[in-house]
């Protein structure tokens, strides 16, 4: 490879890092060619980018972006690395848990994980990647908390003109009599 090859490379790079805020590094070096070829597919179908690239221009990519931020993903950079790409933190980790399951491999391996600024480092990582909520999800959630006291609000002060339409009607029969 080439000066030029290798800097349009990064330059491609950079632009993917600058896209996403959400990469996994992962070790593909015991899958077979078929075996990749299949997980790019999945990947394909699931919109998550999938690239190899050497760990050098990866790290240089990421240096030349902002070194500091990406700090903590330098050391997953070794041996055969694919990066994959994604706008959601956990497809990538549910691709990869799939993917293990479907073919009996404990491979790919996760290296790294770059979710919005945190890094998640080692294998042991991958379940908890794949269990993230996603941000819509959390926001859900915290409406449905901010409405439940309003809830409860609103059905007491229901059932108390319920209570006072009865303590009405006992009056006005007792009053009858």
């Amino acid at each position: 490879m080439n000066k030029d090859q290798k800097n349009e490379v990064i330059e491609l790079l950079k632009d993917k890092f600058s896209q996403y805020n959400n990469f996994y590094v992962t070790n593909t070096e015991a899958l077979t060619v078929e075996q990749v070829g299949k997980l790019r597919r999945i990947c394909f179908n699931k919109k998550v980018e999938m690239k190899v690239a050497k760990n050098t221009l990866i790290k240089k990519a990421l240096e030349s972006l902002n070194g500091d931020k990406y700090a903590n993903v330098y050391d997953a950079l070794h041996g055969v690395t694919a990066l994959l790409f994604s706008e959601s933190p956990k497809d990538p980790a549910l691709i990869l848990t799939s993917f293990r399951k479907e073919t009996n491999l404990g491979n790919p391996v996760l290296k790294a994980a770059f979710i919005d600024g945190d890094v998640f480092a080692g294998d042991e990582q991958l379940k908890t990647l794949a269990s993230l909520k996603s941000k819509h999800d959390l926001i859900g959630e915290i409406i449905g908390l901010l409405q439940s006291p309003a809830k409860n609000v609103i059905s007491g002060l229901n059932a108390g003109s319920k209570l006072a339409g009865i303590i009405k009607a006992l009056e006005d029969r007792a009053a009858a009599n």
